[in-house]
């Protein structure tokens, strides 16, 4: 079984910034993808930024420019440095790790506010 770990979340001022942490244990495979997804009030998740093991790494449009994935796999772990954040990045953020189709898990969640 996996668990991951998330923190960081808070309430923030427009223009403000925020760095998310989330750490990953349990039986890893070496090659997998982890990332961030957040969900707002009466929308669905929605895909934030993923970074695959190898080097690959992806972002949302909305936070491309702003947003910052990185990692560190000697610890299992992920994290968003988020900048320029805005009140449309409201939401509950969560952390993923994926390593095929029965290895897919997901954190509990926290939450980034941007309000002045």
């Amino acid at each position: 079984q996996v668990q991951l770990v998330e923190s960081g979340g808070g309430l923030v001022q427009p223009g403000g910034s925020l760095r998310l942490s989330c750490t990953a244990s349990g039986n890893i495979f070496s090659f997998n993808r982890m990332g961030w997804y957040r969900q707002a009030p009466g929308k669905q998740r929605e895909l934030v930024a993923t970074s695959i093991s190898g080097g690959s790494i992806d972002y949302a449009d909305s936070v491309k420019g702003r947003f910052t994935i990185s990692r560190d796999n000697a610890k299992n772990a992920v994290y968003l440095q988020m900048n320029s954040l805005k009140p449309e990045d409201t939401a509950v953020y969560y952390c993923n790790i994926w390593f095929g189709v029965r290895n897919d898990y997901w954190g509990q969640g926290t939450q980034v506010t941007v309000s002045s």
